[in-house]
């Protein structure tokens, strides 16, 4: 006879599984941080290195590109490793690269360790997704996605405040130097994603009809290309667009800090509401990237006022649909967490490498105002993709998210029994 275990009290639950998300979170900050830094600190790496704005588009390039290049070898790696391993792992990349980068003397220097922290940054979604999944109960996974993918914006909020406060008076090397010192910081708190003693191992879930939903996948990986080149090229060349429209470099690196604390209250308010009806996220993430588009033709203008209000539409929305792209690829295949981590993020920085190059390109050809045209161009087309994988998904014989096993939907039993491998077996 089979003894059902005793359910867990929800204190203790969050107790459990929410310090393991917030680590990854702040994992997934520092590991894109060393692109968004060099961004910021353009004007005195080119000037002090001799880089050409192209040449440091290029660099930034490699920096996403290895990302995107190196996923399917990181899927595979986070699939294998532990969590806790994956991401420490991460971390410490990181810290290293902004550190040498502190020190670089030569553009391919800078661009190598570029590269490298590309490649440590793919780890982190892969291993992100299984987290989530093995931990978090379903009616609350859009928010714990959208906490992790809260560290796009939050990776701009520390750049930011080193342009405003430490580059003045130090200097962009002192100001890199601090940045990997503080990317050091997570990979003490990975412990904290070790499942504790009692709480459930990975459920065990039929395997859903990865075929059904691969062309789905497809098409939001795509919409997530279209969308983060925009605002990616425009999150990256912030200060010098801001430049553009008459604003002071310690104004733009304020702003661009409050953006960033702006991006990440949307996407855990986003979470959480989204967590009740979680079927609605393709439409709430089509409304994202078309609003955030609308931002980037705001900055276009080049007016201080217009400037403003584009960066918080930008950045609020035009970034918040990040956290709820993984969730619903989640929902999708539960049984491959990191596969879902994999395809939103190949999506992610396949936009992300062309966005600093391209971009730099476009402000030599057209000016700042039509390369952020073509970002806002990009934003929504980026929303018709989205909008184009969900009418695919409705279509006749192909599974949805809420009847698919182990989904969210409303269809799902919100505390159905799943067979565990570990010690004890819990409900969500």
């Amino acid at each position: 006879m089979t003894v059902p275990s005793p359910r867990r009290s929800p204190a203790k639950y969050r107790a459990r599984v929410w310090p393991g998300v917030l680590t990854a979170a702040l994992t997934a900050t520092v590991t894109v941080m060393p692109g968004f830094a060099v961004g910021a600190l353009a004007p005195g790496i080119g000037s002090e290195l001799r880089m050409s704005r192209t040449g440091l588009g290029l660099s930034m390039t490699a920096f996403y590109a290895a990302t995107a290049l190196g996923s399917p070898l990181a899927k595979r790696t986070a699939a294998r490793l532990p969590t806790h391993t994956t991401l420490a792992t991460a971390s410490l990349i990181a810290a290293a690269v902004m550190l040498g980068v502190s020190r670089a003397g030569d553009a391919a220097t800078l661009t190598a360790l570029l590269v490298v922290g590309g490649l440590g940054n793919a780890l982190v979604q892969p291993a992100a997704g299984r987290l989530i999944v093995a931990g978090v109960p379903g009616h609350r996974r859009s928010l714990a996605a959208g906490t992790v993918g809260a560290a796009l914006a939050a990776a701009t909020l520390v750049p930011g405040l080193l342009v405003a406060f430490a580059v003045p008076g130090h200097g962009w090397r002192t100001a890199m130097t601090v940045a990997g010192l503080v990317a050091m910081i997570p990979a003490a708190l990975t412990p904290l994603t070790v499942p504790r003693t009692g709480t459930p191992a990975t459920p065990t879930v039929r395997p859903t009809a990865s075929r059904s939903v691969g062309p789905v996948l497809a098409l939001w990986a795509l919409a997530a290309a279209l969308s983060a080149a925009g605002n990616n090229a425009v999150a990256t060349y912030f200060v010098q667009l801001g430049a553009e429209a008459g604003l002071s470099g310690t104004l733009t690196g304020n702003l661009l800090s409050l953006s960033a604390l702006c991006a990440i209250a949307v996407r855990l308010a986003a979470g959480a509401l989204t967590d009740r009806a979680p079927h609605h996220n393709p439409a709430v993430i089509t409304a994202m990237m078309a609003t955030g588009g609308i931002g980037l033709a705001l900055i276009s203008t080049g007016s201080p006022t217009a400037f403003l209000a584009g960066a918080v539409l930008a950045f609020s929305a035009g970034w918040g649909w990040t956290g709820l792209l993984l969730a619903a690829a989640l929902r999708l295949v539960p049984d491959k967490a990191e596969h879902a981590g994999h395809t939103v993020q190949v999506g992610i920085y396949t936009g992300a490498t062309v966005a600093p190059f391209a971009f730099a390109a476009l402000t030599g050809a057209v000016g700042f105002a039509g390369a952020s045209l073509a970002a806002a161009t990009a934003a929504f087309a980026g929303a018709a993709a989205t909008t184009a994988g969900a009418f695919l998904l409705r279509s006749p014989g192909r599974p949805t998210p809420a009847s698919a096993p182990g989904g969210t939907g409303p269809s799902a039993a919100p505390h159905s029994p799943v067979r565990a491998t570990g010690p004890t077996s819990g409900e969500d």
